[in-house]
């Protein structure tokens, strides 16, 4: 079960994988100058929140974001291992075929590569130790990482979000029995399963 306290969420900037569609699960690959420029646009929309802390994976792309980041909020960072993406094994560097959808359906697990409900499951590990500290937390991690908020915050279908766009989180409440999720952008769209 996800912990049931307010957060923020953000994935890590544009890294020449991401641009190339190749699968980089735990291969280091490092943010690109696009993708430094968009975790400097996001200290704009989080430099104004009361975030406590910054809960960073340990792979290069998400915690130099979290390095920018953390330049504007002032705060403490820790880096939490169970916050890595997923390993694909074999199959990092390629693109996401056919293979994908498989080991997401549990059919097949590439050699070397982490099961599915296993990393889900790891990954619920690295939010919930994020969200011990005192908050609201930001979580800077991968997209592989938000599919266990979608999850276990039953915000619907898996989806992949933007780059360094972060999402605040609010726990269910007295007249919202539901998590509830928006992005911080500021160009608003709509997204399966997160609330504009």
């Amino acid at each position: 079960m996800l912990t049931a306290t307010e957060f923020y969420f953000l994935r890590h900037g544009e890294t020449d994988w991401n641009l190339q569609g190749r699968a980089q699960g735990q291969t280091d690959v490092p943010l690109n100058d696009r993708g430094r420029a968009q975790a400097r646009a996001a200290q704009s929309l989080t430099k104004h929140l009361p975030i406590t802390r910054i809960c960073s994976s340990p792979l290069s792309r998400a915690l130099e974001t979290a390095e920018i980041l953390q330049e504007a909020l002032g705060c403490s960072l820790e880096v939490i291992e169970e916050l890595r993406e997923c390993s694909w094994g074999v199959c990092e560097g390629g693109s996401k075929g056919d293979w994908f959808q498989d080991w997401k359906s549990s059919l097949s697990n590439p050699v070397g590569a982490e099961p599915y409900e296993a990393f889900l499951k790891r990954a619920l590990q690295g939010l919930n130790k994020a969200l011990t500290y005192p908050g609201p937390v930001l979580i800077v991690a991968h997209g592989g990482v938000y599919w266990s908020v979608q999850k276990h915050a039953a915000l619907g279908a898996e989806f992949d979000l933007p780059n360094a766009v972060p999402v605040r989180h609010e726990p269910p409440r007295e007249g919202f029995p539901w998590w509830q999720a928006s992005e911080l952008d500021e160009h608003p769209r709509e997204c399966n399963g997160i609330e504009q």
